[in-house]
């Protein structure tokens, strides 16, 4: 989150409710904050079904908070075991 946006947000009364509205759009698994670089940072583990959930999901952080938001898919180990049985009958 870039600084500056996070702390009007916070002077604001905000944060709470835009990170509120995040986790009630995408009903996380896990949900971690920190800091890396010095700024704020999230680390939120999410199911995404459908990837026009994407605007959804980011615009909100990035009109509010200026947010950098990296995504990386990722598997359970169904998923893997999955996938590999579909690359294997491919």
């Amino acid at each position: 989150m870039d600084t500056e946006k996070a702390n009007d947000a916070i002077r604001g009364d905000r944060l709470d409710a835009i990170l509120g509205s995040l986790m009630d759009r995408v009903r996380p698994e896990a949900a971690y904050f920190g800091a890396i670089d010095g700024m704020r940072t999230a680390f939120v583990v999410f199911d995404l079904e459908d990837p026009s959930h994407v605007p959804v999901i980011c615009e909100p952080l990035f009109m509010e908070l200026n947010a950098k938001i990296t995504m990386i898919p990722v598997m359970n180990g169904d998923d893997v075991r999955t996938g590999v049985q579909r690359f294997l009958s491919s």
